[in-house]
């Protein structure tokens, strides 16, 4: 079964637990770092400039907001973590409103992870892989800002990734660039497959 992209659409932005929305549909989350990137690959997954928006100081994401995509799943946006020059006290709020969503392990279909292919994941970084492991969900991990790397820095690059979130083999990682689309039919199929949907 094929889903249509370009069939998407903002539905809310949940700023606690109240808002999340519980109905049967498969819900796909997507975490990254502040500016790890996260809206352009998911701009560049769905093909669309600025569908889930773009900012120019990172940390524009300060809810929970959903996107359904052809009435078959949600696509989930999660806080940026990590690097936002915003006061504590709301870093402590994201942090929260992310708690009380992972906390509901059963709305979680899938997650996407986006991390730097540049960097050794950090502290941050592995918090989340453990979040999503700890909700029993399959996670996907898109090793973005692919383009900025040279050709033999790729697989040494991909295994720190993988050491450092303690990832198994049978973990999916995927060397992307959301500048270029390296990645993206990949990220694709990955995503249908894990929602039952090919």
């Amino acid at each position: 079964m094929s889903v249509n992209l370009q069939k998407a659409e903002f539905i809310l932005s949940a700023a606690s637990a109240k808002g999340f929305l519980k109905d049967q549909l498969p819900q796909v989350a997507f975490a990254g770092r502040s500016n790890v990137g996260k809206s352009s690959v998911i701009n560049r997954l769905l093909n669309r400039k600025n569908f889930a928006r773009v900012g120019a100081s990172p940390g524009k994401t300060i809810h929970i907001n959903y996107f359904k995509i052809d009435d078959a799943f949600y696509l989930v946006d999660l806080p940026g973590y990590g690097y936002a020059k915003v006061a504590k006290s709301e870093r402590d709020r994201w942090g929260r409103l992310m708690e009380s969503y992972f906390a509901h392990p059963e709305l979680l279909t899938l997650g996407v992870m986006i991390v730097d292919s540049r960097h050794k994941p950090t502290a941050d970084d592995v918090t989340m892989a453990e979040w999503f492991k700890a909700t029993g969900c399959p996670m996907i991990v898109v090793a973005n800002k692919l383009d900025k790397l040279k050709k033999k820095e790729i697989e040494p690059n991909l295994q720190v990734v993988r050491d450092t979130l303690e990832l198994d083999d049978s973990a999916t990682v995927i060397p992307f660039s959301a500048e270029k689309g390296i990645g993206r039919e990949e990220l694709l199929r990955a995503i249908l497959s894990g929602i039952g949907q090919n």
